[in-house]
C-alpha cells in the first residue's frame, strides 16, 4: 500500500509514456482532419483516454505500483493502453471495436487491482464496485458505437463519457483513498506532458526549410507554452496541493480531488492540445492566415485553458480570478481577426496576451506571490496531515 509522503515512482512515469503517444495521436487526428467534426472526435477520444489515465492516478495513490505482482499488472495495462493509442486515428472508423476492446482491458486491469487493494477496506470496496458498473456501461457503449457512424456514433460516445464520468459523482466519493501530495504531483506531471506535446507540435509542423518566419514562430510557440506552464506551476499548483492535503474529512478530500483534478484538469489538458494543433498549423504555413478551425484551436485553446484555471481556483479556494476570466472570454473576440492576418501574427498576438497576463500577475502580486511560493513549497515538501 502507498505510504504518506511517497513521491511519484519511475514506473508511474514510465506508464505515462503511453499517454504521451495518446495525446500525440489526438493532435495528429485533428491535424489530418482540421474540421469541427475532427475536433469533436478528438475531444471525445481525449475524454475517454483521460478518464482511464486518471483512474490509474487514483489507483497508484492507494497502492505502490512497484511492489509485487502489481508491477506486472501495470505492464499489461500499458500494453493495452498502447493498443488504444494506436487505434486513435481510426477510433471512429474501422478500428472502433479494437479500440473499445483494448480500452476494456485497460479498465478491467484497473478495477482488478483496486479490488485487491480494497480487500480490508469495505468502503473502498463499495466504491470499486460502483466504478466497475459505470466502467462496464461506458465500455459497452463504445463497443456498440463501433457498429454505427455519423451522429448516432458520436451520440453514443458522448453518452459513454457522460455516464462514465458521472459514476463517481452520483455514487459518492466517501470510499476512495488517496495520498494528497502524490495525487496532485501525478496530475501536475501530466500537465507538463501535455505542454510537451505543444513543443513536439512545433517540430512536427516544420516540413521544409527553416526560414526566419519559422524561427520566429518556434520562439513564440515556446514562449506561449512557457507562459501556460507559469500560469499553473508558479502558484496555482502549490496552493491546490496544500489545500487538498489540509482536508481531514475523507469524503470532502475525495470530492475535492475528483472535482479539481479528475474533472477540471481535463479542460486544461484539452486547451493545451488545441493550442498544440494551432502551433502545428502555424509552423506549416507561417505567412498564410490560419483557417477557421486551427485559429479556434490556437486562440480558443488558450481561452479554455484559462477558464479551466478560473474554475479550478474557485473549486479550491472559492474565489474567482477576474483577470483570467475576462481574458479567457475576451480571447474569443480575436477569432474574426485570424483569417485576415498571417498565422505568425496571430501566434504573436496570442503569445503577447499570455505574456502580459503573467507579467501583470507577477508584478502586481509580487510580495504575496513570493510569500506563498516559499511557504507552500516548504510545506509540501513535508507529509500532509492526512492522505
Amino acid at each position: 500500500m502507498r505510504d504518506e509522503g511517497e513521491r511519484v515512482t519511475p514506473l508511474e512515469l514510465f506508464f505515462d509514456l503511453v499517454f504521451v503517444l495518446a495525446l500525440t495521436q489526438c493532435t495528429q487526428l485533428m491535424a489530418d482532419d482540421p474540421t469541427w467534426e475532427g475536433v469533436a472526435q478528438a475531444m471525445l477520444i481525449l475524454a475517454v483516454l483521460w478518464w482511464s489515465w486518471g483512474g490509474y492516478a487514483w489507483l497508484t495513490s492507494v497502492i505502490n505500483p512497484e511492489e509485487g505482482a502489481v508491477r506486472l499488472a501495470i505492464f499489461a495495462a500499458m500494453a493495452a493502453f498502447l493498443v488504444v493509442a494506436l487505434c486513435v486515428p481510426e477510433a471512429f472508423g474501422d478500428l472502433g471495436l479494437l479500440f473499445a476492446g483494448a480500452y476494456g482491458v485497460v479498465r478491467l486491469a484497473h478495477i482488478a487491482l483496486f479490488w485487491i487493494a480494497s480487500r480490508e477496506d469495505p468502503d473502498l470496496r463499495g466504491s470499486v464496485v460502483s466504478l466497475a458498473v459505470s466502467s462496464a456501461v461506458g465500455v459497452g457503449l463504445l463497443a456498440a458505437a463501433s457498429f454505427l457512424d455519423g451522429a448516432a456514433q458520436g451520440a453514443l460516445w458522448g453518452l459513454a463519457v457522460v455516464l462514465d464520468y458521472g459514476g463517481p459523482y452520483f455514487f459518492g466519493a466517501a470510499g476512495w483513498r488517496l495520498v494528497a501530495e502524490h495525487f496532485a504531483e501525478r496530475f501536475g506531471l501530466i500537465v507538463i506532458i501535455a505542454l510537451g506535446e505543444s513543443i513536439v507540435a512545433i517540430g512536427a509542423g516544420v516540413t521544409g526549410d527553416v526560414t526566419a518566419g519559422i524561427v520566429a514562430a518556434a520562439v513564440l510557440g515556446v514562449t506561449l507554452a512557457s507562459m501556460m506552464w507559469w500560469a499553473y506551476f508558479d502558484v496555482v499548483a502549490l496552493v491546490a496541493v496544500r489545500r487538498l492535503a489540509q482536508i481531514e474529512d475523507r469524503r470532502e478530500q475525495n470530492e475535492q480531488a475528483r472535482d479539481s483534478y479528475s474533472y477540471l484538469h481535463l479542460p486544461m489538458v484539452a486547451g493545451i492540445i488545441l493550442v498544440a494543433l494551432g502551433m502545428k498549423k502555424t509552423l506549416e504555413h507561417v505567412d498564410d492566415p490560419l483557417e477557421t478551425v486551427p485559429a479556434f484551436a490556437l486562440i480558443g485553446g488558450l481561452a479554455i485553458y484559462l477558464l479551466a484555471h478560473v474554475a479550478f481556483r474557485y473549486r479550491n479556494v472559492h474565489t474567482i480570478s477576474v483577470r483570467r476570466l475576462v481574458l479567457g472570454v475576451a480571447l474569443f473576440a480575436l477569432l474574426p481577426l485570424a483569417p485576415e492576418i498571417s498565422a505568425l501574427a496571430t501566434l504573436a498576438i496570442v503569445t503577447a496576451v499570455a505574456c502580459c497576463l503573467i507579467a501583470y500577475e507577477t508584478i502586481r502580486y509580487a510580495e504575496a506571490r513570493d510569500r506563498v511560493r516559499h511557504q507552500l513549497a516548504s510545506a509540501t515538501a513535508a507529509p500532509g496531515p492526512q492522505g
